[in-house]
Parts: structure tokens; sequence; C-alpha cells
């Protein structure tokens, strides 16, 4: 029962968020360093949190924030990599308003579902986040400044 809840949900999510490759590929921002292209958390995060989390779907059209600005909001210059990949897990094992960091993103876009993601998926994905650049939409770094004032802690 639950391979078929599981299965499921990741068609309805790769039917209603994706997008098709020639628009991701035309989209992007900014280059990665060839230097990660291996890294197992790319592929992951790719495959998995791109769905919804993409740098490259409009403002207007997001299902939920870019995978930039959850980095921004959850390492702050005194995050340990462990603490960073802790809370990820945490997150996404039991997304919850009570426990949101991302309160506009929880306003505009709700509570993201619960989804069947591993400690080992979860893990190697926020690795990847905390030691890598992540692609940003064009939009990104103005919203963020003017959003970085009502952030809390």
């Amino acid at each position: 029962m639950k391979v078929l809840i599981f299965f499921m949900v990741s068609i309805f999510m790769f039917t209603s968020c994706k997008k098709s490759k020639d628009e991701h590929s035309k989209n992007l921002t900014e280059s990665f360093s060839q230097n990660n292209q291996g890294h197992p958390g790319k592929k992951l995060m790719e495959t998995h949190c791109y769905l919804c989390h993409d740098a490259t779907t409009s403002e207007a059209e997001r299902l939920g924030p870019p995978m930039i600005a959850i980095k921004k909001r959850y390492i702050f210059p005194d995050t340990s990599k462990e603490e960073f990949v802790n809370s990820m897990q945490d997150w996404i094992k039991n997304p919850n308003e009570k426990d949101a960091k991302m309160y506009g993103a929880v306003r505009r876009f709700g509570v993201m579902q619960k989804l069947p993601y591993s400690e080992e998926i979860i893990g190697q994905i926020a690795d990847y986040m905390f030691d890598n650049q992540i692609e940003q939409p064009v939009w990104f770094e103005q919203h963020y400044k003017q959003m970085r004032g009502n952030m809390k802690r």
C-alpha cells in the first residue's frame, strides 16, 4: 500500500511540477562548478526537489520557494553542516506550520506535503546544498534583499 501511495504521489508531483528540459536549460541563471557534477546529492536534488523548488520557474508560477532560498534561510555563518542536515531531515520528515522557518513561503504556498524520502537521501541533498552553489532565479537577489529584513532567526 505504501508503495502504491508513493508511486501515485510521485506521478502527481512529476506531472504537476516538472518543466520541459528545453525550458529548464533555457532559463538557467548561473553555471555550476564542474567539480561538483558527480555529487550524488546534486542529482537527487534535481530529481526530487526541483519538481517544485527549481530555479527556472517564474516567481508568479512557483509551487514552492527555490532551493537557494531554503539554503539562505537555514544556513547562517555559525551553522554547521550537521545542524543543517538535521534541520532538513526534521523538516522533510514532518513539515508543519509550527516548525516552519520560512513564514512567507508557508503563507504563500502552504506547508509542503510530507515526502517519503529516507534520511540518507535527504542527507545527501543537504550535504550538497551546504557545500555548493545552488542555482538561483534571476529575480532572487532583489527579492532576498527586500525580504531579509523580515527574517527572524
